[in-house]
């Protein structure tokens, strides 16, 4: 069962109270604010202190600490269907009389007014309609002020327009209105709509813009929701993803019962929308581009994926949950990583095989008959003798083995980039090694007790076919045979290679991409580009850590009759250079590098197509077996946490400032038209 409403409430003031008093728990504006927005959600166009404003609403006794009771009450508010305006009223209803007096809610304005804000005047004839004239002020109840707010943004902006049109042209200069829509709906639009307003003069021949032109702009943004459905509904119909302004209007007409959009505002939609796309063909992406607030460029949204990732590997001890978040992310690219893994440790496993006998070939005595000539040799003899199956001895724990592999070596070296991750985004590369190597060290935990078995079942055809009355044993067999400790046999030398392996192939890897093929949040790259840099990278990693898998594969083989025993890693590396000379620390080697393209290329390819099979929504593209993040959250956000958010918009309404307290003085107060 999930836990209730009441429980998860209770859970989360417990969780950021930090003010105990008489036994009870308080919440400060700090933990007010930790509890309401989580660091790790998108602010950059709502300041994430802003949210401290509402600590006022919530804080009903004015005692500058929130209690469980005040909690349950805000949370409750959060609940209703009108909560963000409610919000918004009990903010200027100070005294909870369930009305808001003019000269409260003007001093509340100007106590939150940017320093630069454009003019205002409370006694226009708007202003007056709401509230009475100068003579005869009246009180707002909670319907007459929601009312008044719906209308407050026009009301400003009009003003403004003519606070630039001195001369009552009916125009203003475009930066002018650049101006106006930036301090007062920024909030509201995105960052590249933002940039590109002054561009408005050109759907006419004037340099200026018109108020007409103006007053549609407000309007289609008023409206943006709704051309966001019909932009959506339209795009879907549409075969390639993509709509003429015809199809527009078309599917605009089929969700309205009556065409809501002017002439003018079609061509104002229009003309943002297509600034980015001059095919006269948009997607949905091409409207969300300008018309909503959270868009971001794919660089910034790249940028704000990989903090959030260095954020939560930063905090993963005092804040494991958020991290926790991160690794559940990447779970959707372990799980299909690990499938198309093991299809790719599939393909290649008879290079593994073949590389496994030629490592423990020994040639102890001179002259003596080998009983591999080369690894080619080797494949031939081992197909002859034992058959196509024989080729992949031992596969089981190989599979088993990709899976809990992949999942903590590309964890660890998540969380140990995000550690040495600076301020500025960069990593240097002494801590790109020391994260690869980290990570190769902790996967030893799984792969060896999995190699010891593997490796034995990969010797055992060969020795059954050369040694008279050998048995065959199942992987269950040597396992119970070995015990816990006989399982972690070599596990030194599994160190000495993995993490060397780790710590080239990871830095490599990731440089080979960015350096040399560009990688970044502009490029995607090919599957043959991360073909290459796989296998580039794989290269030294595999031939100059074959050194440790030969004295690791000889350590974890069982010695025939007659054969030299390996007791440890020294005795090990010093007996094998004293038989058979520096060259046997090689062996295997070039058959290591051939095992990784082939390797790397099949498991990209299967990744590719279950990615395609079984997409999870909100989550781009990833290289298989290498987590890159998202650029969406997995998880939705609270239907609490978006009516926070939309109060402040409403807020942000009234002026850009809002949430920020400043001082309000008598020579300040003064300069406010219609406050006595």
């Amino acid at each position: 069962m999930s836990e209730s409403t009441p429980s998860l409430s209770r859970k989360t003031f417990d969780k950021f109270a930090s003010i105990i008093e008489n036994g009870q728990k308080y919440l400060s504006q700090d933990d007010f604010l930790n509890a309401i927005a989580p660091p790790n959600e998108d602010y950059h166009k709502i300041h994430r202190n802003s949210y401290a404003v509402l600590f006022q609403v919530a804080d009903r006794s004015k005692a500058g600490r929130v209690s469980w009771n005040d909690w349950v009450a805000f949370e409750n508010m959060l609940d209703k269907p009108d909560a963000e305006y409610e919000i918004a009223f009990r903010l200027f209803d100070k005294d909870g009389t369930g009305e808001v007096d003019f000269n409260e809610f003007v001093e509340q304005y100007n106590t939150h007014r940017s320093a630069d804000a454009l003019p205002f005047n409370w006694n226009s004839s708007w202003a007056n309609l709401y509230l009475g004239d100068k003579s005869k002020r009246h009180s707002l109840s909670y319907s007459m002020f929601s009312q008044m707010l719906s209308g407050l943004l026009g009301e400003r902006v009009r003003q403004a327009f003519q606070y630039y049109d001195k001369n009552q042209t009916g125009y203003i200069l475009p930066e002018e209105f650049q101006e106006i829509i930036t301090k007062t709906a920024s909030h509201k639009l995105s960052d590249n709509l933002l940039d590109s307003l002054h561009t408005l003069c050109n759907i006419s021949n004037s340099s200026k813009v018109s108020y007409a032109s103006v007053r549609a702009f407000l309007n289609v943004v008023r409206h943006v929701d709704l051309v966001d459905v019909i932009a959506e509904r339209a795009t879907s119909r549409s075969k390639d993803g993509t709509i003429s302004r015809q199809d527009f209007m078309d599917e605009a007409a089929r969700s309205t019962k009556f065409s809501i959009f002017t002439p003018l505002e079609i061509e104002i939609l229009f003309h943002f929308t297509s600034l980015n796309n001059k095919t006269g063909r948009l997607s949905i992406d091409d409207f969300r581009r300008m018309f909503d607030p959270s868009w971001q460029d794919s660089f910034s949204r790249y940028q704000r994926a990989e903090k959030i990732k260095v954020d939560a590997a930063k905090n993963a001890l005092r804040d494991p949950s958020s991290f926790l978040h991160e690794v559940f992310e990447s779970a959707y690219n372990f799980a299909l990583g690990s499938v198309a893994g093991a299809f790719g440790a599939t393909v290649v496993y008879p290079i593994d095989l073949v590389k496994t006998r030629m490592q423990n070939q020994r040639t102890s005595q001179p002259g003596q008959q080998l009983l591999y000539k080369n690894s080619i040799d080797c494949f031939k003899k081992v197909v002859s003798r034992e058959g196509f199956r024989g080729l992949y001895s031992g596969l089981g724990p190989q599979l088993v083995g990709v899976a809990p592999e992949k999942a903590i070596k590309l964890t660890v070296n998540d969380l140990v980039r995000g550690k040495f991750t600076g301020a500025d985004g960069e990593l240097p590369l002494w801590a790109e090694i020391v994260a690869g190597g980290s990570a190769g060290g902790c996967q030893v935990i799984f792969t060896n007790p999995l190699e010891i078995v593997k490796i034995r079942l990969q010797i055992q055809g060969e020795v059954a076919k050369t040694v008279e009355g050998a048995p065959r044993r199942s992987a269950i067999w040597i396992v119970r045979h070995l015990g816990l400790v006989g399982l972690y046999k070599g596990a030194t030398a599994c160190l000495l290679r993995d993490v060397p392996f780790s710590a080239i192939y990871f830095p490599a890897y990731a440089h080979i991409k960015k350096d040399y093929f560009g990688e970044g949040p502009q490029k995607r790259l090919s599957i043959g580009q991360l073909l290459i840099a796989g296998a580039v990278a794989g290269i030294p990693a595999a031939y100059l850590t074959t050194p440790s898998d030969v004295i690791k594969t000889r350590l974890q083989v069982e010695s025939r009759k007659g054969q030299t025993s390996y007791t440890g890693l020294r005795q090990a590396a010093k007996t094998i250079y004293k038989e058979e000379g520096f060259k046997a620390f090689f062996k295997g080697g070039p058959a290591r590098i051939f095992r990784s393209s082939p390797q790397f290329g099949c498991t990209l390819a299967a990744y590719e197509l279950l990615h395609r099979l079984f997409p999870l929504p909100g989550h781009e593209k990833t290289e298989a077996g290498h987590a890159v993040p998202s650029a969406a959250r997995t998880f939705e956000t609270p239907v609490k946490q978006l009516r926070s958010r939309n109060a402040l918009k409403i807020l942000l309404d009234i002026d850009e400032n809002f949430g920020k307290p400043g001082v309000l003085t008598p020579d300040r107060a003064k300069l406010i038209p219609g406050l006595k």
